[in-house]
């Protein structure tokens, strides 16, 4: 960006600064500060190892510097401005997970459209906070979810007793969230039944084995509401189920109800069949595609509630768990210090705008445009501040 757009929006940063309700993290004081100023030219610098003693109040840092980017850390330190990270005396962090649009298997960022990006993500963040607190049990008040500003969201871990592992354990959270190297045999064990008998059984009381029998029990249940005929056409759409065994696992399924929903998974030779078939299912519907790195990294700079994203003009938000069905970032993330006037920029990348409500496209060339809308452009290099 040139001077005259890097100054524009360095200015209005700090206009917006210096009326926002900026909330510190918990422990702040003992967490390390950074942030990337406007500078010029096309690189970045960042600026970190600092604590709030050197940045004095916040609120009142952050109008004066008017950052491009703000972040905190995960961790808590003894000397959180130390510049050696060896020296800092690491005492504990928040478990952190990251969900960006880059990084979801489904989406192609050169050809998903910015708004198709975001949903994604935002179906991707339902499935991590179900895991969390279904599989991992941790409460609502201990989790704070963020729209992350740009593509994705982030979720904020402070259980305590998430707070001392190491990068180790955290890698192995990762390793549950993404169901990565799940032993699908592993679901299933011998357990003895009512007579004594040993049963193959699956492991229905959580986890991943939970999810699976419950898809196990829905399956069920529509295969008993299809014609017979029916039903064993759709069993022998498993690999390796044919007519014989498919015709064994329903006739299961039509004595015994029972012994299924207690996770008797006794239905033949195609049990295993079955079970890793559904299990696939279920996995590929449920695990969400976490960025590994930002969860593992006991020491990560992660960006500030409140503060401006400096790559879109939006605000980085935080979420109420019964809000996040209804939030649309580009409506809710645009600061109302930028709504209300119009600006002139010149539009060097004209195309699809999905800020600007009607307006879905902006031509090259000078063009007067909300200013939340000139900002977003701005920020994103898409266009340079014209004269007015």
């Amino acid at each position: 960006m040139n001077r005259r757009t890097r100054e524009y929006l360095e200015g209005r940063f700090g206009d917006y600064y210096r009326s926002a309700e900026i909330t510190p993290p918990p422990a702040a004081d003992r967490r390390e500060w950074g942030q990337i100023p406007f500078t010029s030219g096309e690189g970045t610098r960042m600026v970190r190892h600092q604590s709030l003693l050197d940045l004095g109040d916040l609120s009142e840092f952050l109008a004066r510097e008017s950052p491009r980017h703000a972040y905190f850390s995960a961790a808590r330190y003894d000397d959180p401005s130390n510049s050696e990270m060896s020296e800092k005396g690491w005492r504990s962090a928040d478990l952190v997970f990251d969900i960006d649009a880059d990084h979801l298997p489904a989406i192609d960022p050169e050809e998903a459209s910015y708004p198709e990006q975001l949903a994604a993500a935002k179906d991707a963040l339902v499935r991590l906070l179900d895991l969390l607190e279904r599989d991992f049990g941790f409460a609502e008040s201990d989790m704070a979810v963020v729209f992350s500003g740009g593509r994705g969201y982030h979720v904020h871990v402070r259980d305590p007793s998430v707070a001392s592992l190491d990068s180790k354990a955290r890698r192995e959270v990762v390793d549950y969230v993404r169901a990565i190297d799940l032993n699908f045999d592993g679901l299933i064990e011998k357990r003895p039944n009512e007579r004594g008998t040993l049963q193959k059984t699956l492991r229905a009381e959580g986890g991943w084995g939970g999810r699976v029998h419950e898809r196990l029990l829905s399956y069920a249940d529509d295969l008993r509401e299809m014609e017979e005929a029916d039903a064993l056409e759709r069993l022998q759409e498993l690999d390796g189920v044919g007519e014989k065994t498919a015709r064994t696992i329903y006739g299961v399924f039509q004595r015994n109800p029972e012994g299924v929903r207690a996770g008797n998974v006794e239905l033949g030779p195609g049990a295993s069949t079955l079970v890793r078939a559904l299990a696939h299912e279920v996995v590929a519907e449920q695990t969400s595609p976490i960025d590994e790195p930002v969860t593992t990294d006991v020491r990560r700079l992660i960006r500030l509630p409140r503060s401006i994203h400096g790559g879109s003009g939006l605000v980085v938000t935080p979420l109420d768990r019964d809000e996040i069905g209804g939030f649309d970032p580009f409506r809710d993330a645009i600061p109302d210090r930028f709504r209300g006037r119009d600006i002139l920029v010149d539009v060097t990348d004209p195309g699809p705008l999905p800020i600007a409500g009607d307006r879905t496209k902006v031509a090259a060339g000078v063009q007067s445009v909300n200013e939340y809308v000139g900002v977003f452009l701005m920020a994103r290099g898409r266009a340079e501040k014209a004269k007015e």
